[in-house]
């Protein structure tokens, strides 16, 4: 059985520290070359946030191609019986991009650091600088679409009673007040709750406590197919990430995000 078979989606630092040996565990770093090579977690393998996107405009957030997703994993040393934790350094955005990227690949075994680095440097917890060497080449992976919402989807979606379009950017950008793509608003009747208003700055940066109540009061609830964007899918991977930890049944990310559908000429938008 494994070491971390019974724990939840979301975990703290004293939990990983316990298990830090365990042989199935793949643990991934998404800060910074600059902060990874300063100190990481013990056994972490660095993972450029930029690979984790397709990176070309005007909807930079797509998902990358098939081979770099195998020859990303591999590098990893992804199996099938491996257990990833990840983290990063600002509060659970590319840490939560990288399960959705899990869950794209079919690989359901993983955990969150709760609030990442910083609550791992706040209870002193030792770092290292040794960088571990590449695992292996290239991997065979099977992609799912069920974890992703494309632009043709969601707009077939609109209206229904049972989707809630949680945009996680700025109340600037979902007024249409701060512009970052040819038109500006938000996708008609989506909730805006910006992905910082869910971390708790006076403890590390994790979760908030109060979320769930949060979330409930604004309708985003277990009861509906949640689809979580915010420009790129970076910010919005934190809410994915939130969503799932909840244990909410029906998630998506759309990786399209704003930056696809805000420079379309033709997608309803309100503002």
């Amino acid at each position: 059985m494994s070491a971390f078979s019974t724990l939840p989606l979301v975990i703290e630092p004293a939990v990983l520290a316990e298990r830090l040996n365990a042989p199935e565990l793949i643990l991934v770093d998404l800060t910074s070359a600059a902060r990874y090579a300063e100190g990481h977690v013990p056994g972490a393998r660095f993972v450029d946030p930029k690979q984790t996107q397709l990176g070309q405009p005007p909807a930079p957030g797509q998902l990358p191609g098939k081979p770099q997703l195998e020859a990303l994993f591999g590098a990893l040393g992804h199996r099938a019986d491996a257990v990833y934790v990840v983290y990063d350094d600002e509060g659970g955005g590319w840490a939560g991009r990288f399960i959705w990227l899990l869950d794209v690949i079919g690989h359901s075994n993983y955990h969150y650091l709760n609030g990442g680095l910083h609550a791992w440097l706040a209870e002193q917890r030792p770092l290292s600088q040794d960088s571990p060497a590449a695992a292996g080449g290239s991997v065979p992976l099977q992609l799912d679409e069920t974890p992703s919402a494309t632009r043709e989807y969601l707009e077939s979606r609109l209206g229904e009673a049972d989707l809630v379009i949680w945009d996680a950017r700025s109340p600037e950008e979902y007024r249409g007040e701060k512009v970052l793509a040819a038109r500006a608003g938000h996708i008609p009747g989506a909730i805006n709750f910006e992905w910082t208003a869910a971390m708790d700055p006076a403890r590390a940066m994790r979760i908030r406590e109060d979320i769930a109540e949060r979330l409930e009061a604004l309708g985003i609830t277990a009861d509906k197919e949640i689809i979580t964007h915010c420009q790129t899918h970076h910010r919005s991977g934190f809410t994915y990430l939130l969503a799932k930890a909840l244990g909410y049944p029906r998630v998506k990310g759309y990786p399209g995000s704003w930056g696809e559908w805000g420079n379309l000429p033709d997608t309803p938008i309100q503002q």
